[in-house]
């Protein structure tokens, strides 16, 4: 489908919400960056928007979805939902995440557009459990995935994924990396007696915080360990945090916009995931310069951090990567033990410190968007 310079076209953007994650911020990104060459209307399935949005970006809501429905009941509604989707006309339909990907392809079944779905995490790492939901999950990206135009994991690995266990096809799949704001100014760290520790991540299982606040009261440091984010988890998290004696050095700092103020004021940045897609978190903190201790978890941290290496190493303790230091998913002891490397040796974080930028080249929004662009208009 080629297009004509100067020509206006119309550009759907579907995804579950506008909630404060990584793809969502992303599709914020997009939405800036394109609202100026195409028509583009937002389509969320959920009234949650965490993002500022472009004023000329028009914003339609496929349902009011309810978290806890009943999988077997969202299941049935994919072909209401896409026929639905199909009467929203575009040239080109972008999703981002598993149901808005089933919705885009199924829509073609009753309209035709240009068909870009965006994986943002290893299917097997989501979907591990030999569940019903997760059994039915992996046959819908096996089965629906192939028949969109383009394919666009985040990551090299979820490509590998896509290509070796989900049978699609490597001219279908483009990797695109997240992009990444850098902060206007990067001001020198204020001098305190503590060091900080700053983590920013959903309160949920996935994220592993009781890993990160084990460790931390294990390494018996002089310092802080930060955390932003919210979720169902933070209450229990609050009371871990006060049964440990710690709630003088763990600080609890909520859901936070401008998360690059706090950034700049931290040490060390601590990424505890067990597994993930590819985290704009770490891409955050290089652009403030700051080292980075992350698992090595499937997917991003070590493609973020240890480039060169192959994506489907795993560390079984702590590997001091190019760019910060990866540690064993799950692992409290790699993690303590990489928390006190980093908090006494003070060359390894200048030498991180000063890589960052440098890191950073490959995520800057306007290389990213040059990407973007050339798969939509091709």
């Amino acid at each position: 489908m080629e297009y004509n310079e100067g020509e206006m076209k119309k550009l759907t953007i579907l995804i579950y919400s506008l909630a404060s994650g990584g793809a969502e911020r992303v599709v914020s990104i997009l939405l800036k960056e394109l609202s100026q060459k195409y028509e583009i209307e937002l389509v969320l399935m959920r009234d949650i928007i965490f993002y500022d949005i472009p004023k000329n970006i028009k914003i339609t809501f496929l349902e009011n979805s309810n978290p806890t429905e009943n999988g077997i009941f969202k299941l049935l509604k994919l072909p209401f939902l896409a026929y639905k989707y199909s009467k929203i006309k575009s040239d080109i339909s972008i999703s981002f995440m598993n149901r808005p990907n089933y919705i885009n392809v199924l829509s073609n079944l009753f309209k035709k557009s240009k068909t870009i779905i965006s994986e943002r995490i290893a299917p097997s790492q989501e979907y591990k459990n030999n569940t019903l939901k997760d059994k039915i999950s992996k046959y819908l990206i096996k089965t629906l995935y192939k028949k969109a135009d383009v394919i666009v994991p985040n990551s090299k690995y979820i490509a590998y994924e896509l290509e070796k266990i989900f049978n699609v096809s490597t001219n279908k799949i483009k990797v695109i990396y997240n992009p990444v704001f850098k902060p206007q100014t990067l001001n020198l760290k204020p001098q305190t007696s503590k060091f900080i520790f700053i983590h920013i991540g959903r309160m949920e299982e996935q994220k592993n915080h009781n890993l990160l606040i084990k460790s931390f009261k294990k390494t018996n440091l002089n310092a802080e360990l930060w955390l932003i984010g919210d979720g169902y988890l933070r209450e229990d998290l609050e009371k871990r945090v006060k049964d440990l004696g710690l709630r003088d050095k763990i600080k609890f700092l909520g859901r936070q916009k401008d998360v690059y103020k706090f950034l700049k004021k931290a040490d060390c940045f601590v990424f505890s995931s067990d597994y993930e897609g590819f985290p704009n978190v770490l891409l955050e903190a290089l652009s403030c310069n700051l080292p980075i201790i992350s698992t090595d978890c499937k997917s991003g941290p070590r493609e973020i951090l240890a480039p060169n290496s192959d994506i489907l190493k795993q560390t079984d303790d702590i590997e001091i990567a190019e760019y910060g230091i990866l540690t064993k998913v799950g692992s409290i002891d790699s993690m303590k033990k990489a928390m006190k490397l980093i908090y006494e040796n003070k060359e390894l974080r200048y030498n991180f410190k000063n890589k960052a930028q440098n890191r950073l080249k490959e995520f800057e929004i306007d290389k990213i968007m040059k990407e973007w662009e050339r798969i939509i208009c091709k």
